[in-house]
């Protein structure tokens, strides 16, 4: 999720790590509506319709290991994942990024966030996989999307191969109410962000859709312990590798270690000079880092 911070300078900081917006399968290359184009290192777009909702994804590679990339809040496949669209191994893996509903270049639907936002996420996410002929893929969540990706493996052992998430959360505490409230409001955002933001959204709906995202994401304060999916992680069998940033001001440290805590198995590393956008930031450094891991 990207979210900054309260008060002054740190809120500029925090505003800026903002998206710029926002094996176990047969060998799989190309698959679905992008087959016709050609594969390898180019990167193709298309929309397919999941759940009543044509939802777009950007594809490149043809490894025999499919991967899937869920990007934050306001994200995409375009302002999320750039670097790892052009530089992830082609020839290990096949790789997709989606926009979920309501976001980037899934639109319409308009986003909103019911209680159950998430697991209507994780559900897109899986379906999306399976009606592009994947039967065993990978997850790499950022933010919101590692929200997402969490619910996904544990719902669906099964389908997923492995799992790296960074920047996320299996609860909202207090302290994260203080950090969403600080974003409600986006003419307090950084000119350069709200304009990226703006030319993609639209000054009207990125408002409204901020503020609505606050409010979602909110409600899990109101559940027993903030659980938005703690409940869920002790379901989670596959590798699973959360990522950290030691400097990142929007997730605190604690969030990285309880997922680490319970997730069995699970591998935690820290990027000591990462922040919250670190496989943008240090894109190399990530690439690595979850390629090694999900060979």
């Amino acid at each position: 999720m990207a979210r900054p911070g309260a008060g002054g300078a740190l809120l500029r900081v925090l505003l800026s790590q903002l998206p710029p917006a926002a094996r176990g399968a047969p060998p799989l290359g190309l698959r679905g509506p992008a087959a016709a184009a050609s594969y390898g290192t180019s990167i193709t777009s298309a929309k397919i319709k999941v759940n009543g909702v044509p939802l777009h994804y950007k594809q490149t590679g043809q490894g025999d290991h499919a991967v899937l990339l869920l990007p934050g809040m306001l994200g995409s496949s375009q302002s999320d994942f750039g670097p790892q669209l052009k530089s992830m191994n082609k020839q290990l893996f096949t790789i997709v990024a989606w926009d979920p509903r309501g976001y980037g270049h899934s639109i319409p639907p308009a986003r909103d966030f019911p209680p159950d936002f998430f697991e209507r996420d994780a559900r897109d996410a899986v379906d999306l996989m399976q009606a592009l002929k994947f039967k065993k893929f990978s997850l790499l969540g950022w933010s919101d999307g590692g929200i997402t990706a969490l619910i996904a493996a544990a719902k669906h052992p099964t389908l997923i191969h492995k799992l790296v998430v960074w920047g996320a959360n299996a609860v909202v505490t207090q302290e994260d109410l203080k950090l969403y409230n600080a974003i409600r409001d986006v003419s307090k955002w950084s000119e350069k962000i709200r304009k990226q933001m703006e030319e993609m959204y639209g000054h009207e709906y990125f408002a409204k859709t901020c503020e609505a995202w606050v409010d979602g994401i909110s409600q899990f304060a109101d559940k027993p312990d903030g659980n938005i999916c703690q409940h869920l992680l002790p379901h989670i069998k596959c590798p699973t590798f959360i990522i950290h940033g030691g400097k990142d001001p929007l997730v605190p440290q604690f969030h990285a270690e309880y997922l680490h805590k319970h997730i069995k198995g699970s591998r935690l590393f820290l990027m000591p000079e990462g922040k919250h956008n670190l496989h943008l930031r240090f894109a190399e450094e990530f690439n690595k880092l979850a390629e090694d891991f999900l060979q």
